[in-house]
This record gives structure tokens, sequence and C-alpha cells, in this order.
């Protein structure tokens, strides 16, 4: 799972979606019917668990607050070195477009890799609500049960 740079409440707070009106938690927790724990490491054994890694596309860049949309200046991180690294990831999945267009800038895509270009859970998204944000991130859960994501 791929986001852009951590927003300004995830550095400050040493996590990822930090932002309490991010939904990324509540969807990832939905898709396997459970309430997220309010404990920053249960949230990472629970994603760990299920075999769902979390990084950023870019390991550092200029942005004003956290909007995504002023991203400049980027250094990505080495996800080409963990892709040769770990051959049994089967999937690449954007957190949002940002991330999508950040990898796609800086990386080639790998044929035998599915790619997820799912909706942001930004609460700066807010033009989906979370049923369907819901509905679209079920493409992860299919790719981790091993089906095939719908079109």
């Amino acid at each position: 799972m791929l986001g852009t740079l951590p927003g300004e409440e995830s550095l400050r707070r040493g996590e990822y979606y930090a932002h309490p009106r991010n939904l990324f938690w509540p969807i990832v927790f939905a898709l396997f019917g459970e309430a997220p724990p309010p404990g920053y490491a249960d949230r990472l054994s629970f994603v760990a668990q299920r075999r769902i890694a979390l990084w950023d596309v870019c390991g550092a860049a200029q942005r004003s607050a956290s909007a995504d949309s002023t991203i400049a200046g980027e250094v990505p991180n080495t996800i080409h070195q963990l892709l040769d690294a770990h051959p049994g990831i089967r999937a690449v999945a954007f957190n949002g477009s940002g991330a999508r267009r950040l990898y796609d800038r800086h990386f080639a895509r790998h044929a035998e890799l599915r790619y997820l270009a799912l909706p942001s859970t930004s609460p700066a998204h807010a033009r989906l609500g979370f049923a369907e944000k819901l509905a679209q991130w079920i493409a992860l859960r299919e790719v981790l049960d091993g089906e095939t994501p719908r079109p």
C-alpha cells in the first residue's frame, strides 16, 4: 500500500494515516469485518498479519501543509529495491491518484504485478464517502484473497 508522503499529523505522531478524519484505518478494518483498535501497534500488527505493507512513494519532498497537489522536489523511496528483494509481492496498491502519479513518474511498472488505483482515504478527498470508497477498496481484499480484482 503506497501513499504519497506522510501528512503533518502523521509526521507529528510518527504514525501512518494519523489524521483522525483519514479513512484508511476504518476502511482497511472494514474490509475484514472489524473495527480499528485504538492502539497504533495493534493496527500495524493487523495489516502485517494480512500481508499488507505500508510505505510512501516519496521519502522526502517539499509540500505546502498536507496537500499532495503541492508536492515538489520529491525524492522517491527505494521501492524498486523492495520489489526486487521480495518477489512474493503480488500487487501494489495506491492510496489515491497522487501516489499513482508519483510512482509512475519515478518507477517502471512490473508486468507480473497487479496495480490497484484506489480512491484516497484522505479527508481532503471528500468527493466520495466512506461507503463509496470501501466499495472500491474491496479490490484490495480480493487481491489478498487471491482473486482477480474487478475492473
